[in-house]
């Protein structure tokens, strides 16, 4: 990574930075937002890099990725960054006190700015943030502190106020599937289905993709929804339990099966299978759509919505998979 160019998406983020970087009006403290694996800490390291980068002049393009504090940065020794570690159950209020609070004051070894990331914000206690809000307060003119969460709803009123606030956006399908398929060589059906569970989320993608675990559960799944029609319901219900006991993720499961009767619903609608997930599905797919008629087909998209919710709630589990099965095999 040498900078923002190499990020994809977030445009807007970037077009704000890159201002920022020329009107020369860096803030004291930002909070990058968005869902794990959206790109949050690759902002926050290209800003940092960007910022303290020595190249100087008008057509200077930062970051160089060669000069002195750029090969520092690149290596992961560059004295003015400050990452914040913590505990994994959360960040508590001797670790800002003694990673913020208790070196801000001593001036950058190198450069202009002196960049505290704080990743997994979301994690900071009320007493901690209070802890941090002393800096925020007052903060040395060469300070920048980078909060990183998947909640910023989670920071105090008086956090929120002293900082600008960036929301990562998701990333348009075709750039994660060019992505995938281009960069990654990720076969271009695989890269459909990787690209339609990520939401947006390249993080999310580039982990399914190469995801043995998520590789077993989509052939699983799969399989059970070629054979629903020979299947019984209580055959169909005791693979479900199975994969309880196996704690597989069970929104994921139901994500395939949404995905799935889309393309089922998708084909009666179209006959084309151009906008299909699941491409190599399609004798499948089109056997269904023949013998399931739109009313059909919505009602089992409706049952598996509902058996999500169901689930959420804490409804019991066998219940509200049979009542599901059930839906499927009538339509």
């Amino acid at each position: 990574m040498s900078g923002f160019s190499d990020i994809l998406g977030n445009e807007m983020i970037k077009e704000y930075f890159a201002r920022t970087f020329v009107n020369g009006q860096i803030s004291h403290a930002y909070i990058l937002t968005g869902e794990a694996g959206m790109g949050r800490k690759t902002l926050a390291r290209a800003f940092a890099m960007t910022l303290l980068c020595e190249k100087d002049g008008p057509m200077a393009q930062k970051p160089c990725g060669k000069c002195h504090s750029c090969v520092q940065f690149l290596s992961d020794n560059h004295p003015d960054v400050i990452y914040v570690t913590h505990e994994k159950t959360g960040i508590g209020v001797d670790d800002i006190r003694v990673q913020v609070n208790g070196t801000v004051q001593i001036r950058p070894y190198s450069s202009a700015y002196k960049v505290y990331i704080i990743d997994e914000a979301q994690k900071m206690t009320a007493e901690a943030q209070n802890a941090l809000l002393k800096t925020l307060e007052e903060p040395p003119s060469y300070a920048v502190i980078l909060l990183l969460t998947t909640r910023a709803d989670s920071f105090l009123p008086t956090i929120l106020s002293r900082c600008i606030t960036l929301k990562l956006k998701p990333l348009y399908d075709d750039v994660i599937r060019t992505y995938l398929t281009d960069k990654l060589g990720v076969p271009r059906s695989e890269a459909e289905i990787c690209t339609a569970f990520a939401r947006g989320n390249l993080g999310r993608a580039m982990e399914i993709s190469s995801s043995e675990e998520f590789g077993r559960l989509r052939r699983s799944v799969t399989s059970l929804l070629r054979s629903t029609q020979s299947l019984t319901v209580s055959q169909m219900l005791e693979v479900f339990k199975q994969w309880k006991d196996d704690d597989v993720d069970m929104d994921e499961c139901l994500d395939f099966m949404q995905m799935w009767y889309r393309d089922v619903l998708m084909f009666k609608a179209t006959q084309d299978m151009a906008g299909f997930i699941f491409k190599d599905e399609y004798k499948y797919i089109r056997e269904i759509s023949e013998r399931s008629s739109f009313h059909g087909i919505e009602e089992i998209l409706n049952a598996i919505e509902k058996a999500r919710s169901r689930l959420a709630a804490n409804v019991n589990f066998t219940l509200v998979m049979e009542l599901m099965l059930l839906t499927i095999k009538e339509n």
